[in-house]
C-alpha cells in the first residue's frame, strides 16, 4: 500500500492540460506542464528504465517485437490513497494481471489477456507515484471519478527492433479506443527512444477507430506528432477521440532501436453485485 502524499506534497496540475481534456477530449503536454524536471528525476527515471531493459515479450504476440508489463492499482479519491493490487501466480512470469479491452481491440476481441506484472519494487518509485497522482488530478474533475474507487492501469510498453528488415507494432495497429466507461482516460508518458524511425502518434475522431490515419480526411484528424523528450506525452478522454501510434523501424545509427513509453489508464470501478 502507498499512503496518500501530504496535501502540500501532492502534485500541482497545469490548468491548460485539464482545460484541453475537458474542451477537446485530448491534450498534449511537456514535462514542464506536469511540473516535472527530467534531470531532477534522473534517479527515479533510471529505475524505470532499468525495468524497461528487461521487459518480457508480449506473451500473446511474441513475434511483433513488442515487450510489456502491466499492473492494476486502486485509488480512493476521498482519502487520496493508492493501492497496487496483487497479481495472480504464474509459472513463467511470477505473477500476471488481467488486461481486457472488451471488443475495442480487433486483434483480441473480448480476450482477457494475462500480462506480466510490474516488479513490486517499482510500485514505490517516486516518479511513478507522481505521474499517477498527477494524471488522476487531471481526470477527477469528472463526477464519475469522485465518488467511486478508481481503477488505475499501469502499462510499460517497448517497441524494439534489431535489424533493418524488422518492424515493431503496437496493438491494435490502427486508430482505436480503449473501451469501458465514458469516464475512461489514457495518459501516455514518453520514457525514451534510441535509433528508431516512426512511432508517430495520431489523435482523431472516435468514428475513425479501426482505420489507418493516412486513409482519413484531414477533418477527421485532430493532431499528428512524434514524442522525443523524456516525460513528454499526451492524454485522451477515451470515448471522445481515437488514438494511434505508428510502427517503429530501425534508424540510421548503430545498435538496436527502441521506443519506451509508460501508459496510465484511469476509469471508475463498477459495482459487481
Amino acid at each position: 500500500m502507498k499512503e496518500a502524499p501530504a496535501l502540500n506534497d501532492r502534485p500541482r496540475t497545469n490548468d491548460a492540460v485539464t482545460d484541453a481534456l475537458r474542451r477537446d477530449g485530448y491534450a498534449r503536454y511537456r514535462a514542464a506542464d506536469l511540473d516535472l524536471d527530467a534531470a531532477a528525476r534522473s534517479r527515479d527515471l533510471a529505475e524505470i528504465e532499468g525495468v524497461f531493459a528487461t521487459l518480457p515479450p508480449d506473451p500473446y504476440a511474441p513475434h511483433t517485437n513488442r515487450f510489456r508489463r502491466y499492473s492494476h492499482a486502486v485509488y480512493l479519491p476521498w482519502t487520496g490513497q493508492l493501492f497496487f493490487t496483487p497479481g495472480a501466480p504464474d509459472p513463467t512470469h511470477g505473477t500476471v494481471t488481467e488486461y481486457w479491452q472488451d471488443d475495442h481491440n480487433p486483434e483480441f476481441p473480448d480476450v482477457r489477456r494475462r500480462l506480466p506484472d510490474l516488479p513490486t519494487a517499482l510500485h514505490g518509485n517516486a516518479l511513478l507515484q507522481c505521474l499517477i497522482h498527477t494524471d488522476l488530478a487531471h481526470a477527477t474533475w469528472l463526477d464519475d471519478l469522485q465518488r467511486t474507487p478508481v481503477y488505475v492501469g499501469v502499462h510499460l510498453l517497448k517497441l524494439a527492433v534489431h535489424a533493418s528488415a524488422e518492424t515493431a507494432v503496437s496493438s491494435p495497429n490502427s486508430l482505436h479506443q480503449d473501451g469501458g466507461s465514458p469516464a475512461t482516460f489514457t495518459f501516455a508518458h514518453f520514457i525514451g527512444s534510441t535509433n528508431i524511425r516512426g512511432g508517430e502518434n495520431v489523435i482523431a475522431t472516435p468514428e475513425s477507430a479501426g482505420r489507418q490515419p493516412d486513409d482519413l480526411p484531414d477533418t477527421a484528424v485532430h493532431a499528428r506528432f512524434t514524442l522525443h523528450d523524456p516525460l513528454d506525452g499526451y492524454a485522451v478522454h477515451d470515448h471522445r477521440v481515437s488514438h494511434y501510434v505508428g510502427p517503429v523501424s530501425l534508424g540510421d545509427g548503430t545498435g538496436p532501436g527502441e521506443r519506451r513509453i509508460l501508459i496510465i489508464g484511469i476509469a471508475p470501478y463498477g459495482p459487481r453485485l
